[in-house]
């Protein structure tokens, strides 16, 4: 297992929050990576049970390497991959030293690694809120030969603010990340501004960006809002963007905007910077992206045409369910009506799954945006009369496409079986779905304060077309395990595991 979150979900016990926030760490590192010069490795802690002479076993810290970066602005100082290493005796005390104070440190003297003079630094990574749950090493090949310049101090003294931001757990934030969107990155461009907007630095591609945009004066010491508005063809997106320039400077979250002027394209994203919580200006990266838009237009009707198809499933799925009711209304056999009614509500929540795939740009689907239109369908199955309130606790979160439609229709299937089966002589009652979710898997809960499940109950002999339906999703798309007893008051507990990781499908 190589993957970020697998080796989360192996060896630690991280909660859902905090791991995706280490994935949004590592989502950002490239970044801090080429504005050090330096490799950058995520250490977490992991608990390692050890045997003392004289006394029982004991829980040692040990710090595990669960990613990897190297910069793309100089010599690595880790051509090999350390992903799945330990660290070191000499590496442990001052990764457990950053764990406990949450102090950036560095150590006095470089040390020789694999035949490479090494300087390494640490830097404690807080959970916006919380504490620290990981460590990053930045370590910097010092054998690489650089000259200093102007372009290496002012990407030092970025680099600085963005990892002292990271032990603030100010950075990144979940509002500034832009999961699948390419972001420009050091080399395409960099402008530091100070806190009034002025430009204190603008790297040679920056400058080139700029110059092709139309702007032909010197910009430094310019002001990059004016800039930006006065270079732009639109005067909306002109404005939009020296918004966003002007919002990085009061703290705003990490914002992109793309530009376009005298033919030419850029993408700018804007970054605050606050040290400690204290105003230092932004980071302004820019990328030239006129070839590339290029490419994107022909790309367009592709991603238009999945979308359509999703969107023509969903109506067809739609016409089915409309000809299913209409005919349950016409058969004068109930038990025909019930089995029609069924299908209705199997149909319309895989329509639902299509009409959110129609909307997504990534193939993902957000489940509980679903269930929140699914469960005022279910009232249609209680027994008139009955009062049955349904909610939602806790998030199921978004899910790739080929989870989203079986998790659904498992989820349905259960809450349909509580409110037919546990709600049959009753007027009253509650049924509730609680989610939650970790690293390694998500758990979804649905129970009902119904009549309970018979004595003689067994999943795996049961008959009904629901709980058949339900097996083999579970099994066969899902990978997950169900398992149905009785509530701790009343009523019946239904609780589904369902694993995160990639599982080759």
């Amino acid at each position: 297992m190589s993957t970020l979150q697998n080796l989360l979900a192996a060896h630690t016990a991280l909660s859902g929050a905090a791991a995706a926030h280490l994935q949004r760490v590592v989502a950002e590192w490239q970044l801090l990576a080429d504005l050090s010069f330096a490799d950058f490795l995520l250490w977490v802690p992991v608990a390692r049970n050890t045997e003392r002479s004289g006394a029982g076993p004991i829980d040692e810290v040990e710090f595990l390497c669960v990613a990897q970066c190297r910069p793309t602005t100089t010599a690595t100082a880790h051509p090999e991959d350390m992903v799945g290493a330990a660290a070191s005796a000499s590496q442990r005390p001052q990764l457990e030293r950053a764990l406990q104070d949450a102090t950036l440190r560095r150590e006095d003297q470089p040390r020789w690694h694999r035949g490479r003079s090494v300087r390494r630094e640490v830097v404690p990574v807080r959970e916006p809120g919380g504490g620290v749950v990981a460590v990053l090493g930045r370590d910097t090949n010092l054998a690489a030969p650089r000259v200093p310049s102007t372009l290496e101090i002012s990407y030092l003294a970025v680099a600085t603010d963005l990892c002292q931001m990271i032990a603030d757990g100010t950075f990144p934030t979940a509002e500034g990340h832009d999961e699948g969107r390419s972001s420009p990155r050091v080399g395409d461009g960099l402008v530091r501004i100070s806190t009034s907007g002025r430009v204190l630095y603008a790297s040679p591609n920056a400058a080139s960006a700029f110059h092709r945009l139309g702007w032909s004066e010197e910009l430094v010491g310019a002001d990059l809002a004016a800039v930006v508005r006065e270079v732009a063809d639109d005067a909306f997106e002109g404005g939009e963007a020296a918004e966003h320039v002007r919002g990085a400077l009061a703290g705003t979250p990490s914002q992109r905007a793309e530009l376009t002027g005298h033919g030419a394209t850029a993408v700018l994203r804007a970054l605050p910077l606050h040290p400690r919580g204290v105003p230092s200006g932004a980071l302004v990266l820019a990328r030239d992206v006129t070839d590339v838009r290029r490419r994107d237009r022909a790309l367009l009707s592709k991603d238009a045409t999945i979308r359509e198809i999703h969107h023509r499933v969903k109506n067809n799925l739609q016409t089915v369910a409309a000809l299913l009711r209409l005919q349950a209304r016409r058969t004068p056999h109930t038990e025909a009506q019930e089995a029609l009614t069924e299908s209705v509500r199997r149909v319309a929540s895989i329509a639902l799954v299509h009409e959110a795939l129609a909307a997504s740009v990534d193939e993902k689907v957000d489940i509980d945006e679903v269930l929140d239109r699914v469960l005022p369908m279910m009232n249609d199955l209680a027994r008139p009369g009955a009062r049955v309130d349904m909610r939602r606790e806790g998030r199921v979160g978004v899910l790739p496409a080929v989870m989203a439609t079986p998790l659904v229709m498992v989820l349905t299937e259960l809450v349909s079986n509580a409110l037919e089966h546990g709600f049959a002589e009753r007027a009253s009652g509650s049924v509730v779905i609680a989610a939650s979710r970790t690293a390694a898997q998500l758990e979804v809960e649905v129970r009902d304060d119904g009549r309970g499940l018979p004595e003689t109950f067994s999943l795996e002999r049961a008959t009904g077309l629901g709980l058949q339906i339900v097996r083999t999703l579970v099994d066969s798309e899902l990978a997950g395990t169900l398992r149905l007893r009785p509530g701790d008051e009343a009523g019946t507990r239904a609780v589904l595991r369902v694993p995160l990781q990639h599982r080759g499908r």
